[in-house]
């Protein structure tokens, strides 16, 4: 057989052996999440504790702006001032307001009676809750049994962990933390704001979960 003949063979039997390479390869890679780095789909996923549930709402102008926080200052504890509403509830509710138009409100999470947590607003992006604050806070809804406003034990000990979380997020402490009411003197949360003493201790003992965090 001439040389020419055999180059001519050799390059039949590569041509088949590469295809087969680059089928390996883009199927390893697909394994891995469309293409992406198992390091990139990790970064994307973490950092979010387990016990919040991620249910973000669709970007609308009524309760998800999209608009970037200038910064995180200060952590601001609402009620929903709606007794015996669930968090999903409330949740709800923000998103359904690109449809009603009733009004222009939300919050980035919502702690329910239970102690379930749902985000509903990225902690980089603002929230319609605490004005004239808006643009450099982040929200917290708390729901309630009564018309008193007072937490469930589950409410608060969930209300601690989330808020204490955030603090170690952007470096405050528990004087970083504040009442709507503190803000714009609405009377709410209503409990924390007829129970004063009760706001103080509640700030104690979110320093005391962030200094065993």
């Amino acid at each position: 057989m001439s040389r020419k003949k055999q180059r001519k063979k050799r390059k039949w039997l590569i041509a088949p052996v590469i295809v087969i390479l680059v089928i390996v390869i883009v199927l390893v890679g697909l394994q891995h999440g469309d293409g992406k780095p198992e390091e990139s789909q990790a970064t994307d996923s973490s950092g979010i504790p387990d016990y919040i549930d991620v249910q973000l709402l669709d970007v609308n102008e009524y309760s998800r702006p999209g608009i970037a926080l200038k910064q995180v200052n200060a952590i601001v504890v609402h009620y929903t001032a709606n007794p015996g509403s669930t968090a999903q509830q409330n949740r709800d509710y923000f998103n359904n307001l690109q449809v009603s138009h009733t009004a222009k409100v939300s919050s980035h999470f919502v702690i329910g009676i239970d102690g379930e947590v749902v985000q509903c607003i990225p902690t980089k992006e603002m929230a319609y809750a605490s004005h004239p604050r808006n643009s450099d806070t982040l929200a917290i809804e708390c729901c309630h049994k009564a018309e008193d406003g007072a937490f469930t034990k589950e409410t608060y000990d969930s209300l601690v962990k989330l808020t204490a979380y955030l603090c170690d997020k952007y470096n405050l402490t528990g004087e970083d933390v504040i009442r709507h009411y503190d803000v714009s003197g609405k009377k709410c949360p209503l409990y924390y704001v007829e129970h004063p003493e009760e706001w103080e201790e509640f700030k104690k003992d979110v320093d005391q979960y962030l200094k065993s965090m």
